[in-house]
């Protein structure tokens, strides 16, 4: 058994643990935009097992031998103060944000499927067709419009709406469409 003040010995230094974590975050956060944006809600059972294995594998990498409890605290501050940073820039700066973020993805319009965006975005039929569902709607031929927001929440407006609906975060925002367009 080790003594009680070997949690507090590190066995990397403080600026490498910073580096590691930086680098392991920047990492992750190109490796989370490049492939794919989806809303909680509709994380798959392979989407939680990769998340998990993520984080043991880049736990690994930010800190190395080190497995002192000063260390773990290092990395998480860190991890902290890069989320930090990262939420106030996307706030500051468009293209930073529309980097992070992205962009929304038609994925049906009038009727007819962009199947190009399901591709791009690693959606399939299924997914689109429950968000329908939700909306009132049984078939594609009923949308005018749906998209797959940057924040991953699917909207669709049903083609006899004059309403929008938007389901993001647990909260529906409104806004009126001209009939027509």
């Amino acid at each position: 058994m080790q003594p009680f003040s070997a949690m507090f010995h590190l066995q990397v230094q403080p600026l490498a643990l910073m580096l590691r974590t930086v680098g392991a975050y920047a990492a992750m956060l190109v490796g989370f935009r490049v492939f794919g944006k989806r809303e909680l809600g509709q994380v798959t059972v392979f989407d939680v097992a990769m998340v998990l294995l993520i984080a043991n594998a880049v736990q690994n990498a930010m800190v190395g031998p080190d497995t002192s409890l000063l260390g773990g605290l290092i990395v998480a501050g860190t991890l902290l103060l890069l989320n930090f940073l990262v939420a106030r820039l996307r706030i500051s700066d468009r293209l930073f944000r529309r980097w992070v973020e992205g962009h929304p993805s038609v994925l049906i319009s009038n009727g007819r499927w962009h199947e190009d965006a399901l591709r791009r975005e690693g959606l399939d039929h299924g997914e689109v067709e429950a968000a329908m569902r939700q909306n009132g709607v049984l078939d594609a031929a009923g949308v005018r419009l749906a998209v797959l927001e940057d924040n991953g929440a699917i909207s669709v407006v049903p083609a006899d709406s004059p309403t929008i609906i938007v389901h993001t975060r647990g909260r529906s925002a409104r806004g009126l469409l001209k009939r027509g367009k």
